[in-house]
Formats: structure tokens, sequence, C-alpha cells
């Protein structure tokens, strides 16, 4: 199984306990204080998370048409009109006459032709002196004759992905690592005297390959792996190369740093984790030709730990090897089907 890190740089902001009214608060701070990224990522999270149950009566003029104006809002348009209509309501609530106007920016946000027929019907016909003559008469159209153009400019659908949760890293990656383990490898990482916290780790795992997914063989890893950086490979002995793996090579090459290290993780047979860094730097890893990306896998300092098939597939020949402080030890089909799943 081959992962990368990405770090998580400082300054960060934890959403995750923080009241929706205050998360709120805080974007329209940033958005005036011109911090762009922060900005777009509160709104990015209001609208992913919590457009569920936010109160859009709330929202200044400004806040709501910048959120009507994205594409992946995670709700149906029918909704959104239904939040829009309660806004326009709130904000003048005993003028019903005013709503076309408090609206006027809003209402050419809304994607009118991607809801229903039934919906235009029973929640879009009592508004439709605020939809105007043209648009009402192309909603008409459109229902009886969908491929016919129509004056009214007509938007594209939003974007409704799988709503699912995602996976937390150890469902992510199986039972091989825990997010005790992901916390241990970051210290490592950072050359850390103390441990991380499971709640304070500067890294997040992304899966690159999964053996019993994409397969096992040495190939495999080199298309799948290359130009990845920050890369951990777990077996039962795991390796970390801070440096890009490149399967370009046309010629064996050793690279040099002093970041690299192979190690194992604690579980029932061993108690306390074992690190080992670099000790001969510019031997730290080995990047094989690409000629041999059939045979040979990652190659970690000087023989220590390696992957190699003769039959290009690590777990089908009698003789793959994960060889270890330069002793080559035959692991037969164990290293491919229990130690990558």
């Amino acid at each position: 199984m081959f992962l990368q890190y990405t770090y998580i740089y400082g300054g960060g902001v934890n959403f995750e306990n923080l009241e929706t009214k205050i998360i709120y608060e805080l974007m329209i701070v940033a958005n005036e204080l011109e911090f762009k990224e922060l900005s777009e990522k509160l709104e990015s999270y209001l609208i992913e998370s919590k457009a569920s149950w936010l109160n859009f009566t709330s929202l200044q003029e400004a806040a709501l048409i910048s959120i009507l104006e994205k594409d992946n809002l995670q709700l149906e348009e029918i909704k959104i009109w239904d939040y829009v209509i309660k806004w326009g309501i709130a904000q003048n609530p005993k003028n019903f006459k005013t709503l076309k106007v408090s609206l006027q920016q809003c209402l050419p946000l809304i994607r009118y032709f991607h809801i229903s027929e039934k919906d235009v019907w029973e929640k879009l016909k009592p508004y439709r002196k605020i939809l105007g003559t043209q648009l009402w008469d192309d909603l008409q159209q459109h229902r009886i004759f969908p491929n016919q153009p129509v004056k009214s400019l007509v938007l594209s659908a939003r974007i409704i992905s799988n709503p699912e949760l995602p996976q937390r890293v150890n469902e992510l990656i199986s039972t091989i690592i825990s997010e005790e383990h992901v916390a241990e490898i970051s210290t490592w990482i950072d050359r850390k005297s103390t441990n991380y916290s499971l709640t304070n780790v500067p890294y997040k795992l992304q899966l690159i390959l999964r053996g019993s997914k994409d397969g096992f063989q040495p190939k495999t890893f080199w298309n799948m792996c290359n130009g990845h950086a920050g890369t951990v490979v777990i077996v039962k002995v795991a390796g970390y190369n801070p440096l890009a793996w490149d399967n370009s090579k046309t010629y064996n090459v050793s690279m040099e740093t002093n970041d690299s290290f192979i190690f194992s993780l604690k579980n029932g047979n061993i108690q306390n984790s074992i690190l080992s860094r670099v000790k001969y730097k510019d031997r730290a890893l080995f990047y094989c030709n690409f000629n041999d990306h059939k045979r040979y896998g990652p190659y970690f300092g000087n023989s220590e730990f390696s992957l190699e098939s003769g039959v290009s597939d690590f777990t089908k020949d009698k003789i793959c090897w994960c060889t270890y402080a330069a002793i080559a030890r035959q692991r037969g089909r164990s290293i491919g089907s229990s130690n990558s799943a």
C-alpha cells in the first residue's frame, strides 16, 4: 500500500466545533478583510456541511448572492427557491408587494429550468408575477417543447455529489495502519521528540495505491506512484520517502536524502514501533531504470528494504523478497496478500 502525506500549514481554523452562526460571522469578517482564501473556505464549508439547516433569513444580501452563484450547493433547486423566498419575505415581512424589489439580485441566479414540472406549478406559480411574463412563458414552453430554444437565460444544473460522509483515515486504508500509527509516523517525519496526539497531527494521508484493488505488480507501483513525494509504503517493514518517485530513469541511480527512514509499527507481536533512519544519505533510496520496473518495486537504502518479484507479481512467485538489514528473507505469498491489503 502506498500513501502520500500532505502538510496542513499552521494558522488553520477548526470549523467542526463552531456554531454555524459563528462560522458565518467569521466568513463575513474574512471577506471584509479581503482574506479571500479563508472566506472561500468558510463559504464552501457552510454550503457543503451546513446547507440543510443554515438560517438564510439572517444572511446579508451580498453573502446570499455569493452562495447562490455556487454550483455545488448540495441542495435541490426547489429547496434553494424556498430559502430565497423566505429570505425575501423576512427582509420586509409587512409588505409582500416589495418582494420582487428585495429579490431583484437573487432571482436571476435561480436555475428555474432544472425544477420539476410539479414544483414549478405548485411552488413557482404563486410567485409568477415576480418572475415576469417572459420567464413564466418560457417555463411553460419548455415543459411542452423541451427541445425548443427560449428567450430567458438557462443556467446549468447544480452539482449534487454523493451525500455519503467521507471515510476516516483508518477505514480508508484498512486495518494495517491506525490513527495512532499516523500520529507516530508524522512525529518521525518531523523529527519530534514527543509524539503528536491524535488531535494535532499536521499531515493527512491520501491513498495512492492499494494492492488488493490496483494489483501487486512492480510496474503498477512505478506507474501510480510516479511524481508523488512524501510517500509511505506499508508492508510488514515500511518506509517513508520524502522525495518524488520517478519512473523515467533510463539508468539505475541512488538518491540522496537525510529524511527517509524505514520502520516497523507496533502490533500484537511488537510492543513498541521500530524506527531506522538513514545511515548513508547518498544511498538512501534506489530508483531502478524503467527496463527493470517489471521486477523491482520500492527500494530503500543499501538493500535494507526492497520489494522484488521474478514473475512481475509480488503475490504469485515463490521467491518474493523483502530484504531487511542486508539479509534476504524469502516471504513467499505473504508480502503481497496479507501485508499490502
